[in-house]
């Protein structure tokens, strides 16, 4: 197991007061200047600058539920967690802890495997600096994921990488989520390829599905199943990014599977809406969210 510095930044109204740690020797480092709510904080999970995260907590003692939400945009180098910081603070109003997790994106070091590697080990670092950082307060045995669009995929890829082989990223996981909710997702990427609706998926993986088609196996949500928890498919009817196809299969495959999944599909909504905290996607996938976190049981 690597050995992990722990860096932790608090956040707080106009000044910054860093804190730092080491789990195995080696000197305090510090993250840079930001500015936010003093219960918010960047945690740095791995050795590359996109391997951190904003760590939200709510007020109170906790133990807390957490949500680790994975933001979308393409996988690309240009699109960073910044527009999910509004949901996530939202949630964490609500008595949940929220993990907003970075990773390595394409056009940056990232890709096949970076990407899928850093989602796993981003949801495994709960289990240790990110812990760590919120003093024990994290209630490891409910652990929920949302994601957006190519974090749509990301979250639900994290939700099923425990049914995959051991030469496989994410296999053997330590942390179980027990809900995924999945905002536009992209649950089949050779599908993706093949409507033409994605056209970034050939960047992650490094070629089409006829050139890496174990990496497409790997990848593919869909290909997982089942996964054993509750995953809500939340899509907007007038999505032209993501083909809302993409969810209807997965949650009619899941179903056959004998997963519990469930499929949102919101008219009139586009796919950038579930980006905006003033929409009505938002509203939706947020009361889903809260729902399982605080009614969610065991589907292992």
């Amino acid at each position: 197991m690597r050995c992990l510095r722990v860096v932790v930044t608090r956040i707080v109204a106009v000044t910054m007061v860093a804190v730092g740690g080491v789990s195995c020797g080696g000197e305090v480092a510090e993250g840079p200047v930001l500015q936010g709510r003093a219960d918010t904080m960047k945690v740095v999970y791995g050795d590359h600058v996109d391997n951190y995260g904003i760590l939200h907590l709510p007020e109170g003692e906790g133990p807390y539920p957490v949500v680790v939400m994975v933001h979308g945009g393409g996988w690309l180098e240009d699109h960073d967690l910044g527009y999910f910081e509004p949901l996530a603070a939202s949630l964490a109003e609500s008595g949940v802890a929220v993990w907003n997790i970075e990773y390595r994106r394409v056009t940056g070091e990232g890709g096949w495997p970076a990407t899928l590697a850093d989602a796993d080990d981003a949801t495994e670092s709960l289990a240790t600096v990110v812990q760590q950082a919120a003093g024990g307060r994290l209630d490891l045995g409910r652990v929920h994921l949302a994601g957006h669009s190519a974090g749509g995929h990301l979250a639900a890829w994290i939700a099923g990488r425990h049914t995959l082989g051991a030469g496989a990223p994410g296999a053997r996981p330590r942390i179980r989520p027990r809900s995924a909710t999945i905002m536009a997702g992209v649950f089949d990427l050779a599908l993706a390829v093949r409507k033409g609706h994605d056209e970034f998926v050939e960047g992650l993986l490094d070629g089409a599905p006829a050139e890496q088609p174990a990496r497409y196996a790997v990848g593919s949500p869909i290909r997982h199943l089942p996964v054993g928890i509750p995953v809500v498919a939340v899509h907007g009817s007038a999505d032209t990014v993501v083909d809302p196809v993409q969810s209807r299969n997965y949650v009619r495959a899941a179903q056959a599977a004998g997963d519990p999944a469930r499929l949102g599909l919101l008219e009139g909504v586009g796919h950038a809406d579930f980006g905006d905290i003033d929409s009505t996607a938002w509203a939706s996938a947020r009361a889903i969210i809260l729902e399982h976190v605080t009614g969610a049981h065991a589907h292992r």
